[in-house]
C-alpha cells in the first residue's frame, strides 16, 4: 500500500490540530481558580470522579471526561506540577525552547497530563500519537499500540506495593501484629500521584509499616465484604485499636505523605503498657506466664520501633516501657543500667537480665530486625528457664510420694468418702517410679489436687500406687485378665457406684493429665466392676 506525500501532510496537521484541541486547562476541567487550596482541589475531585466514573456513569463522552479529571488532578495536587504547569503550560517544566528534542514533539510543547509525552507515548488525557494512527489505519499497522494506563492497569502500581488478595489478606495481614497500609483501587480508578505517595511511606516507615494495594476489580466480593469497595481510591491502615484484633481504619485527610505518615504512626499497635519508675518492681511482671520486656528511653511517649515490636510479638512476651531522665536514679542503678535506650528482659520467673544498652540504630527497619533476633534469643532462654524448672519441680515431686494402697487405707484413699480415686498400677519397680513421678506432678493441677485429710474436702481427687504383682485380684474385678500384659495401667475408680475406667496406652504426664480432664468432663465411659475389688 502506498501513501501519497499530499496525504501524509495532511495526517500530520491532522495530528497537531487534534493534539492543541485537547490541550485542557486543568483547572477548568476541575472548575476550581487558579488560588485554589489543595483542599479545595481534593473536594473538586472526589466529586467529579463521583460523577464520570465508568462504574456509575454509562452517558457518551463519560470515559473521556473521566480520564480528564483524573490526569487534571495528578497536576494540580502535585505541587511541583501544578508550579510548572503555571509557568509553563507543562507539568514536566519544558518551556518549549530546549534544544535537541523540545517539548518532546519536535519545537512543540504541549500540556501533557499523565502520559510520557514522547513520540508515540501517551498524552493529552491518554490521547496520543498511537491512538491518532491506530483509529486511522488500525492497530496492526504499528504493532498495537496500547495507552500507558491500561497497561498500568493491568500491573498494578510499582513493585514496592505488594499485590494483596484475599488469600494473602487472611495469611499475612489479619492478627499478625503488623501494622498494614492498604490501597483499595481499581484500574480505571489508578492514580499515579495517590501511588507515589503510598509508597513514600511505606519507603520512609519500613519495617514498621507494611504497604499493600487491593484490585478491587478482579475480586469485587472480597472489598465489599471489608466494606472497602471504592468509587475513588481509598485508603485504610490495618490497625489494632482494642484487644488482640485488628481493624480497617480509613484514611480521610489530605494526600501529602507527611499526613499520611503521621496517620500510621497514629494507628501502631499500643501493646506496650506505660510503666512508674517508683513501681517498676510490682509493675514489670515477677513470675507472669509470659515473659516480659521493658525498654528503658528519655522519650515522653512510646517510640515507634517499641510499638511495632510490641505488636510483633505481643503473644509472645508482656512489653513495657518506662521513660528515664536520669540514668543515676537509684531504681535504674539498680537494675545495672548506665546508658539509654536500654532493654531489660524479664523471664517466667522473675529473674531479670539486661539485653542492650546505648542502642544506637540505623534506621527503622535494621532495627526492627536486629531487636527482633533479641527478643528471639530472649524467649529461648526464657523456654530453657522454664524446663529447668519443670523438671525441678518434677525432680523434687517425686520425693513427695503418692501412697501405696493397701487393705489397711483402702477406705480412707478410694472408699465412700472419695468421689473419685486415680490408682496407678505397677508390677516392676520402674514401672512405680514412673507413675509415682507423674502422679506427684498431675495431683498438683488445680483440677486434680490431692484431697486435704485435714478438710475433708468430698469433691477432691485422691491418688494411690497399687503394686498388681503383690495384689492381683485387687485388678481382675475389674478384667479376668488382671491386665497381666502391662507393667502398669492406670485405673479411675468410682467406689459409691461401683464403676471404673481404664487407661492402659502410653503413660506419660500429659496423656495423664488429659485422660483426668476427660474423665472430670464426663468424656470417659465407665463400667461396672465384676466384683468388689479386694486388697490383702
Amino acid at each position: 500500500m502506498k501513501i501519497r506525500l499530499p496525504s501524509l501532510v495532511i495526517l500530520w496537521l491532522l495530528c497537531l490540530s487534534s493534539l492543541e484541541a485537547r490541550s485542557i486547562d486543568p483547572y477548568k476541567v476541575l472548575g476550581v481558580e487558579k488560588n485554589a487550596s489543595q483542599r479545595e482541589i481534593q473536594k473538586a475531585f472526589h466529586k467529579l470522579s463521583l460523577q464520570y466514573h465508568p462504574d456509575k456513569n454509562k452517558n457518551k463522552g463519560a470515559q473521556e471526561k473521566f480520564s480528564e479529571i483524573n490526569n487534571a488532578y495528578e497536576i494540580l495536587f502535585d505541587e511541583e506540577k501544578r508550579k510548572n504547569h503555571d509557568l509553563y503550560g507543562d507539568e514536566k517544566g519544558n518551556p518549549g525552547f530546549d534544544a535537541g528534542n523540545p517539548g518532546g514533539h519536535g519545537g512543540y510543547s504541549y500540556a501533557h497530563f499523565g502520559g510520557s509525552g514522547g513520540p508515540g507515548g501517551q498524552s493529552l488525557f491518554n490521547f496520543g500519537f498511537d491512538d491518532i494512527f491506530a483509529s486511522m489505519f488500525g492497530r496492526g499497522w504499528f504493532g498495537g499500540f496500547e495507552s500507558a494506563r491500561s497497561q498500568s492497569g493491568s500491573k498494578g502500581p510499582s513493585k514496592s506495593i505488594g499485590s494483596i488478595n484475599s488469600q494473602v489478606f487472611r495469611k499475612e495481614v489479619v492478627n499478625k501484629g503488623m501494622t498494614w497500609l492498604l490501597l483499595f483501587e481499581t484500574p480505571t480508578l489508578m492514580n499515579n500521584h495517590l501511588e507515589s505517595v503510598v509508597e513514600d511511606v511505606g519507603h520512609s516507615l519500613e519495617g514498621v509499616v507494611k504497604v499493600g494495594w487491593v484490585n478491587c476489580e478482579s475480586e469485587p466480593s472480597f472489598c465489599k465484604d471489608l466494606g472497602t469497595y471504592p468509587q475513588v481510591p481509598r485508603l485504610f491502615v490495618y490497625a489494632y485499636k482494642h484487644g488482640d484484633s485488628g481493624s480497617l481504619v480509613e484514611y480521610k485527610g489530605d494526600l501529602v505523605a507527611k499526613d499520611l505518615r503521621t496517620f500510621c504512626r497514629e494507628n501502631l499497635p499500643r501493646f506496650s503498657k506505660r510503666v512508674d519508675l517508683n513501681h517498676l518492681e510490682f509493675s514489670f511482671g515477677d513470675g507472669d506466664s509470659l515473659p516480659g520486656m521493658m525498654l528503658l528511653s528519655s522519650k515522653k511517649d512510646t517510640p515507634t520501633i517499641w510499638r511495632a515490636l510490641s505488636g510483633l510479638y505481643h503473644k509472645r512476651f508482656n512489653f513495657y516501657d518506662l521513660q528515664v531522665h536520669d540514668v543515676s536514679d537509684p531504681a535504674i542503678r539498680k537494675l545495672g543500667i548506665n546508658a539509654l535506650p536500654a532493654i531489660v528482659g524479664s523471664l517466667s520467673n522473675g529473674e531479670k537480665h539486661i539485653l542492650k544498652a546505648g542502642i544506637s540504630v540505623k534506621d527503622m527497619n535494621s532495627a526492627i530486625n536486629e531487636l527482633s533476633a533479641l527478643l528471639d534469643g530472649f524467649e529461648r532462654k526464657n523456654k530453657k528457664s522454664d524446663s529447668s524448672r519443670a523438671r525441678k519441680a518434677q525432680t523434687e515431686s517425686v520425693n513427695e510420694q503418692i501412697p501405696l494402697l493397701k487393705g489397711a487405707n483402702f477406705d480412707d484413699l478410694c472408699g465412700q468418702s472419695s468421689p473419685l480415686c486415680i490408682i496407678g498400677a505397677f508390677r516392676s519397680s520402674r514401672a512405680r517410679k514412673e507413675l509415682e513421678s507423674i502422679l506427684s506432678v498431675v495431683s498438683k493441677k488445680s483440677f486434680s489436687r490431692k484431697r486435704s485429710s485435714s478438710s475433708g474436702n468430698r469433691d477432691s481427687i485422691s491418688y494411690a500406687l497399687l503394686d498388681a504383682s503383690k495384689q492381683p485380684a485387687f485388678l481382675n474385678a475389674f478384667d479376668k485378665s488382671g491386665y497381666k500384659s502391662n507393667d502398669k495401667v492406670l485405673v479411675a475408680y468410682k467406689h459409691r457406684k461401683g464403676k471404673f475406667a481404664i487407661y492402659a496406652k502410653e503413660l506419660n504426664t500429659e496423656e495423664v493429665e488429659q485422660f483426668i480432664s476427660s474423665v472430670l468432663n464426663g468424656d470417659v465411659p465407665f463400667t461396672k466392676t465384676r466384683q468388689p475389688p479386694k486388697l490383702t
